[in-house]
């Protein structure tokens, strides 16, 4: 049986580094065991890196830039770190003394290089290595918490020589975030410290978060390879939010339960050699005192109930379909990290377009190969589905790019460059160049694409434009069909922008980062879908049921804050994978 998680200052490391991909409560589980540490009489300092960072909904308290102690919490302090302020100051470091030099497109190009994930996370890297490396900072606290760790590519990158030479500042291909590191060449020692501060067991742990869910244990199960890989070995896995028991005559509640019971028999086999912790899933919003103490306790909240929103009933599915169809053809594009279900929308959407009498080809990088032939087989004609395969694409655009880098550039520089192909801004460029060519055969048809690029790499896209009609390089060449695409894409009469997520804090505020990017590059989200809302799917288990009241304060946000319609779907009793179910999903 998983032990419960239970964190004291005699069982966890000095360093405890949180992490997990969006929604699985890294952050809420990272606040509790800050304050159990504190209440023990430790002196305790919690660090986001987020630019997202939920610190102060989470602590119901403002948390600055500078350290701030926590209300009725004595010994504990927080800090929100802000990696994008960072990462504008220094990509204004690197380019402002090009701007009286350079053409303004290569300008555009530049910092468009410098505004992508990767920068941020670099720029977040700086900020906590500064406090890992401050021995005044380290003597002061007995255990310091990170909420969201770096990547295993953030830290490979860091680790190559070629990081810190000149090379940095000519970029050799066209499209990707090669540069992120250019105005911290004077900081290697400092980051050569916090690496092995992060490597050394005896310091730091490395804590991955995870629901029990399928797609939330693999990445935990990627993130646990990739950091082991680069010397964070000392690795626990959390299983965050399992049902403890179920109601026997309520189909959500029981298929809840047994779905994630059947995910955590499947675990992948890298996460099962871990030591491994589990937290039940709680009625509660995990924000205040009361509700961050009762997480490592068997008690109960009360809560307050707030009233179920019209919003939940105003729009479904349905509605989202007919409004694209009475465009006769089109674009629509689904947009949402990982987890929050695009792909199951997007092939929906697709089918309820098809349903409808419409040509429709879907296009998607769905690794469930028996959709495609699933789908292919029951429509007759009407949908075509084609599945990019994202390892291939990326495997074709890196080989053609160090292919013509060869020519220029030396075996550390081919190293540098082949780690910084690694980013996501690489497959997001390497996809999305398939799917141009896909949108490009389609002309009176409607093109349904799954995982949609960010606005970052839209507007990589673009610059690479600009930058190589002015300077004609051979590398990086953006083709003909991405340049076509990229003005057919900020047309609303064109296009439909989907963004999907969940009524849960972090997907939300993750999807409005991805409205933002969108809107710098001048693409409007036409519609929002909350989904798997227990809101909407009349449950009667009082975990769920409670749950369900806690998701109206976001699902009301996303309405009141965002640009678009917004549409819920409810939590579905199957997985949506065949063209029947996902024709359900459409009525």
């Amino acid at each position: 049986m998983t032990r419960r998680f239970q964190p004291t200052s005699t069982n966890v490391t000095p360093y405890l580094f949180f992490t997990g991909k969006g929604g699985v409560g890294k952050t809420s589980t990272a606040c509790a065991t800050a304050v159990a540490l504190a209440d023990e009489g430790k002196q305790v300092l919690i660090v986001s890196t987020d630019p997202a960072s939920n610190l102060q909904d989470v602590f119901e308290g403002e948390i600055g830039y500078e350290t701030t102690p926590i209300p009725n919490v004595p010994g504990l302090s927080a800090i929100n770190l802000d990696p994008e302020e960072a990462a504008a100051a220094y990509r204004e470091k690197v380019v402002g003394p090009y701007k009286d030099k350079l053409p303004a497109p290569v300008i555009a190009q530049m910092e468009e290089q410098l505004s992508g994930a990767c920068t941020v996370e670099i720029a977040a890297f700086d900020k906590f290595a500064s406090i890992l490396t401050n021995p005044e900072r380290t003597r002061e606290y007995d255990h310091i918490i990170f909420d969201t760790a770096p990547t295993g590519h953030t830290l490979r990158l860091l680790q190559l020589p070629t990081a810190w030479s000149s090379f940095l500042e000519d970029s050799t291909h066209g499209a990707s975030c090669l540069g992120p590191l250019s105005g911290l060449g004077e900081k290697k020692e400092l980051y050569a410290e916090a690496v092995k501060a992060l490597s050394n067991s005896e310091q730091t742990t490395l804590v991955l978060v995870s629901r029990p869910d399928e797609s939330a244990l693999q990445e935990a199960n990627r993130a646990a390879e990739e950091l082991k890989h680069v010397g964070l070995t000392n690795q626990l896995l959390l299983i965050n939010g399992k049902l403890q028991s179920y109601v026997e005559d309520d189909e959500v509640s029981t298929t809840f339960y047994d779905r994630q019971e059947k995910a955590l028999a499947n675990i992948p086999e890298q996460l099962r050699s871990l030591t491994t912790y589990e937290l039940p899933y709680v009625p509660y919003q995990l924000t205040g005192m009361d509700a961050l103490r009762s997480l490592f306790r068997d008690q109960h909240l009360a809560q307050k109930s707030e009233e179920t929103s019209e919003i939940v009933d105003k729009y479904a599915l349905k509605d989202v379909i007919k409004q694209v169809a009475a465009k006769k053809k089109g674009v629509v594009m689904t947009m949402g990290k990982g987890g929050v279900g695009k792909t199951t929308v997007a092939a929906a959407i697709a089918v309820g377009l098809a349903e409808l009498g419409h040509s429709v080809h879907l296009t998607t990088t769905d690794p469930a190969a028996h959709l495609s032939h699933v789908l292919g087989k029951q429509v007759q004609g009407r949908l075509v589905v084609s599945r990019i395969d994202p390892k291939a694409e990326v495997d074709a655009y890196k080989h053609e790019v160090l292919a013509k880098a060869k020519e220029t550039v030396d075996e550390n520089g081919l190293a540098y460059l082949e780690e910084d192909l690694n980013s996501p801004c690489t497959e997001e460029i390497a996809v999305f160049r398939a799917f141009a060519n896909v949108v490009e055969q389609a002309d009176d048809s409607f093109v349904v694409i799954d995982t949609a690029p960010t606005g970052h790499t839209l507007l990589l896209l673009d610059a690479a434009q600009s930058y190589h009609k002015e300077l004609e390089r051979a590398s990086g060449e953006v083709p003909k069909s991405v340049s076509k695409l990229l003005p057919r894409l900020r047309n609303k009469k064109e296009t439909d922008v989907v963004i999907v997520t969940l009524p849960e804090a972090t997907p939300v505020h993750e999807a409005s980062r991805l409205q933002g990017d969108l809107v710098r590059a001048n693409i409007t989200p036409s519609w929002w879908i909350v989904n798997q809302s227990f809101a909407a799917a009349n449950t009667i288990d009082p975990i769920l049921h409670a749950r369900s009241h806690s998701e109206m304060k976001w699902i009301q946000l996303v309405a009141t804050e965002r640009t678009g319609q917004v549409a819920v779907i409810p939590w579905q009793l199957e997985l949506a994978t065949g063209y029947d179910q996902l024709k359900t999903l459409t009525k």
